[in-house]
């Protein structure tokens, strides 16, 4: 399990937490700077049999070993079926059933019934009499029964247990989860240990790839792997010279890329059009910083707050859209009548 450099000041305040430690943790912070890496790393150390000075686990006992191999007997970690790197488990059904379940779309909601299995798990003994520990991320990917399933385990928690939880965004939470977890804060880091990492790791033109990013390293990392920005290219080449036919042109091309990823991208050209208007300044798209400089100069600045807000709503939709398609296409139109002529 890899703890970042800009984790080390966050891993040496959770320390002082062992001696009393929470019941439920809930590990917030954006998306792409190593959240789940973090957690997963704590969670080996609290279960560790011979945990370093610096609190870290040994990675040599037999419990880390266990843990390395995705097989502890007191650990589980629930997150989404599209976030699985081992194929689900098959079903004893019919073939059909099976045929017709292999074609379908991974899940991207944490479902109760991955909170409900862990009912024999928290009700029966230790393997060493220590702890046992629960992984889950994105807390956001929780659908309401598996909200409300995990809220009753959180108000009534098994002696002994501890679960660690990793959220990109509070605000996509219920009150009541928030209220039985003890909150942590992982900050992106300052821009530049992310850009010295990044290049550390060989990733050429780190420092686009990485404002491109919102200067999540690991996100910067992942894009930057494929090499490829067409995607991201189309979208702002519609977004630096806006129109109707272009935003029902561009929608049809663009509807199979994640929406998430879309609207992010879109926040982040609007957050730097509005700086550009406000102080002249560009912070993503230093590429595009003449063509959002033209555009700043035409769009008022009440018609730009609102787009910012609509691009904000349409994120808590974006991974569970209607229509992919409709999904782009209204974004792209709202944007377009957001910079029409005043």
């Amino acid at each position: 399990m890899t703890i970042y450099p800009w984790q080390q000041t966050a891993w040496t305040q959770l320390q002082a937490m062992r001696g009393r430690m929470p019941h439920a943790i809930l590990f917030h912070g954006p998306a792409g700077i190593g959240k789940s890496g973090f957690i997963e790393a704590f969670a080996q150390s609290l279960l560790c049999e011979n945990v370093q000075p610096d609190g870290q686990a040994c990675g040599s006992c037999a419990s880390c070993g266990w843990f390395l191999q995705h097989n502890h007997p007191d650990y589980r970690r629930v997150r989404p079926e599209a976030l699985e790197d081992e194929p689900a488990a098959e079903s004893e059904e019919g073939g059909e059933d099976k045929k017709a379940k292999s074609t379908k779309a991974p899940s991207k909601e944490i479902k109760i019934e991955q909170i409900r299995s862990l009912a024999d798990f928290m009700n029966i003994s230790t393997h060493r009499q220590g702890l046992r520990v629960v992984v889950l991320y994105p807390a956001e990917a929780l659908n309401m029964p598996a909200s409300n399933a995990l809220l009753k385990t959180l108000e009534e928690p098994p002696p002994g247990t501890v679960f660690l939880l990793a959220s990109n965004g509070l605000d996509r939470l219920l009150p009541t989860i928030l209220s039985r977890c003890r909150k942590f804060a992982l900050p992106m880091p300052e821009h530049a240990a992310a850009l010295a990492w990044l290049k550390e790791q060989g990733v050429p033109d780190a420092d686009s790839w990485l404002r491109e990013e919102g200067g999540a390293p690991l996100a910067a990392l992942e894009r930057s792997g494929s090499g490829n920005r067409e995607e991201l290219d189309a979208l702002l080449g519609f977004l630096a010279r806006p129109n109707v036919e272009s935003a029902l042109r561009q929608a049809d091309k663009l509807s199979k890329t994640p929406l998430s990823a879309l609207v992010s991208w879109q926040q982040r050209w609007l957050y730097d059009l509005l700086a550009s208007k406000l102080a002249g300044t560009v912070r993503y798209y230093p590429r595009y910083q003449k063509e959002l400089a033209a555009l700043a100069g035409n769009v008022h600045t009440a018609n730009l707050l609102r787009a910012i807000k609509s691009t904000n709503e349409r994120r808590a939709v974006a991974d569970h859209p209607l229509s992919a398609k409709l999904f782009v296409e209204d974004m792209l139109l709202d944007y377009a009548a957001c910079c029409a002529p005043v």
